[in-house]
């Protein structure tokens, strides 16, 4: 709104306020209509229902959810949900839920996530999407869950894996760089420990202190920024339902709030890409799926370098790219900028991978049939099986240039679209998408 403000805008400011007055605020937060498929402990799998019109088609999209944060910050409000567009695309959306984290939960460690939930999630989608490989799209800390689970379960029916704000160094995390110095200063269990032992974790209203303070400067300005938007009906409503998603925080389970703490915080352990668990250690070099990974340009949670640091690391993927989009922690998945950045490249991303990845089951179940064939004549098919090599090999060539050709397209409709368009940006959307591909 204008320092004087127009006619228009006052007219606007007017029908905000007294809506707001009336119905109690301006988002629509209905949430979208879901199914429970699958549950477990500390699991649910939820299977967003179709479009009305729109049929489900492709390979199916799992949402994988950060432990404390609600799995709302996938479906936010009407209009700026990512359930919504993906729904609305005719893609089958599903959900892995961890449900209210309570006392009785703080013996459960990372390996509960790691070992069954996500795995089991994975196989409940794939067989309700009658076999097919499913995408795995996590943020924050269910980004680090995706990937250490893509690395330690190649038997699983992974199509591709998103990751979006999830920091592999630590120790390019502002927040905890001035407290580490402190972590050490003291023999034994240090104080943290034995609260977060005591307490059985970390409860809820210091999650969502902890959350609120990374973003202390916008909450301090957040009076004067209502003001001066009192005519934007659409930057109220997110105000809105962001104020929902802190509200609805929930708590870390002890063990493995103290996993977290001292694996990450105190020794940065994923940092060469490694991780002792469960009596084994997890590589990410070991992840074979293709992998995209999301930096938010003003994420103070998950700073740019120390999501970048997780590229090298993926040595073993088929295909990395890295983006990064605007907005904070939770702007970037879910932010209005991100209906027409983030999204857009998930969209591609998705699209690029899907239907190419069956289900290992499926493979190994091919690869016993074949010999089976060809195992009655030696001499005869010998001529057909060259004719069959040289007809693959006509079929790769064409398809080489197509591919090429559409991603010369799809460069170029980044590099033109909004994605990419802030100029504090440190790569442009083009090339960040060719960086680590291999």
């Amino acid at each position: 709104m204008d320092l004087i403000p127009k006619p228009d805008q006052l007219v606007a400011a007017a029908g905000n306020v007294a809506h707001t007055v009336l119905y109690g605020g301006l988002a629509d937060l209905r949430p979208m209509p879901r199914t429970l498929i699958d549950d477990g402990e500390l699991r649910e799998v939820y299977h967003y229902r179709a479009a009305p019109g729109v049929p489900e088609t492709g390979d199916p999209v799992l949402l994988v959810t950060p432990l404390a944060a609600p799995a709302l910050c996938f479906d936010l409000r009407r209009d700026c949900s990512l359930v919504e567009h993906l729904v609305s695309q005719g893609r089958a959306t599903y959900l892995v839920d961890y449900g209210r984290v309570a006392f009785k939960d703080r013996a459960l460690g990372m390996e509960h996530w790691v070992d069954e939930v996500l795995p089991e999630a994975i196989r409940a989608v794939s067989e309700h999407a009658d076999g097919r490989g499913v995408h795995l799209v996590g943020w924050s800390l269910g980004g680090i869950f995706a990937l250490l689970v893509a690395a330690d379960r190649q038997d699983l029916p992974i199509a591709s894996l998103t990751v979006l704000g999830s920091p592999v160094d630590v120790r390019k995390v502002p927040l905890v760089a001035p407290v580490r110095p402190l972590l050490n200063l003291t023999q034994g269990p240090a104080l943290v420990t034995r609260a977060y032992r005591a307490l059985g974790g970390v409860p809820t209203p210091l999650v969502n202190w902890a959350f609120s303070a990374a973003s202390a400067q916008k909450l301090l300005t957040k009076p004067l920024a209502v003001v001066a938007h009192l005519d934007d009906t659409d930057y109220l409503a997110q105000l809105e339902a962001v104020d929902r998603f802190r509200a609805n925080m929930t708590a870390y389970p002890g063990r493995t709030f103290g996993q977290l703490y001292h694996r990450f915080v105190k020794c940065n352990a994923l940092v060469e890409g490694r991780m002792a668990m469960g009596g084994r250690t997890i590589d990410l070099a070991a992840i074979e799926v293709p992998v995209l990974v999301f930096a938010g340009n003003t994420d103070g949670i998950a700073p740019l370098p120390a999501v970048r640091a997780v590229v090298p690391l993926l040595s073993g993927s088929r295909q990395v790219q890295f983006e990064v989009v605007p907005g904070g922690h939770l702007g970037m998945l879910t932010g209005r900028a991100a209906r027409a950045t983030t999204w857009t490249v998930i969209d591609e991303w998705i699209e690029q991978w899907s239907g190419g990845v069956p289900p290992p089951t499926r493979k190994k179940a091919a690869a016993k049939k074949a010999p089976a064939k060809k195992a009655p004549a030696k001499k005869a098919p010998a001529k057909k099986a060259v004719g069959k090599k040289a007809v693959a090999k006509k079929a790769a060539a064409k398809q080489a240039p197509a591919r090429k050709s559409s991603a010369t397209k799809s460069a170029k409709k980044a590099s033109s679209s909004a994605i990419g368009s802030n100029p504090s940006r440190r790569y442009g959307s083009a090339g960040s998408r060719a960086l680590g591909q291999r």
